[in-house]
């Protein structure tokens, strides 16, 4: 066996490699986002139903106390306060930064699919709870937008992101290896290229 045939042979094994695996770790992820990428382009025709969740509460004195002390700006509640809310409200505040006002604490709860808020009167101890539910749709629309889905997806995007590179490289090399046997290999590439570019160039405005 020739020397340029051992080297196309490493190449194609390694290519094939590199090709499956990346294909393997995407599948899921690509057939979501093939998927959301459908709902979102017809958005306007997917009717959603919002489900709204209204709360009023009223923290303890002892808790109530604890909003008195001079702040303003941006800052996370009380440990204490945050995890009496959370007990009673059945959600996660953590340390979210809220909005401290003279009068009210307002703190702004987006998650994907959803959108929350409450509020806390300072002197009273008041507490206006409100969520908004979108769907099923929405939610995994927000994921493909990465819209209030926090750090670690968004650390998953880019790692599928970088998996996804992968795989479209190593499949671009294995047509370029397997061209010769394939002679609408560039025809096919160089259309897939061209039909993007027209309808960009031509009927976008």
């Amino acid at each position: 066996m020739s020397s340029s045939q051992q080297r196309r042979g490493f190449w194609l094994r390694t290519l094939h490699q590199w090709h499956w695996i990346s294909s393997a770790v995407c599948l899921i992820g690509m057939l979501l986002f093939a998927a959301t990428g459908i709902t979102l382009n017809h958005a306007g025709r997917i009717e959603a139903q919002p489900e709204i969740t209204q709360r009023t509460v009223q923290l303890p004195a002892a808790l109530t106390v604890e909003l008195k002390e001079p702040k303003e700006g941006n800052a996370s509640l009380p440990p204490s306060v945050a995890t009496w809310l959370g007990d009673e409200l059945s959600i996660a505040i953590g340390e979210r930064p809220a909005e401290w006002s003279e009068t009210e604490i307002y703190l702004s709860m987006p998650g994907p699919g959803e959108d929350a808020w409450l509020s806390i009167q300072r002197d009273t101890g008041e507490v206006e709870y409100e969520r908004t539910e979108r769907g099923w749709i929405s939610y995994f629309n927000d994921l493909h937008k990465g819209r209030n889905a926090g750090p670690a997806w968004s650390w998953f995007l880019d790692v599928f992101a970088l998996a996804c590179l992968v795989f479209c490289i190593t499949g671009l090399l294995l047509l370029q290896l397997h061209a010769r046997q394939r002679r609408m290999t560039w025809p096919m590439v160089g259309l897939g290229l061209l039909v993007p570019l027209l309808l960009a160039l031509l009927l976008i405005h």
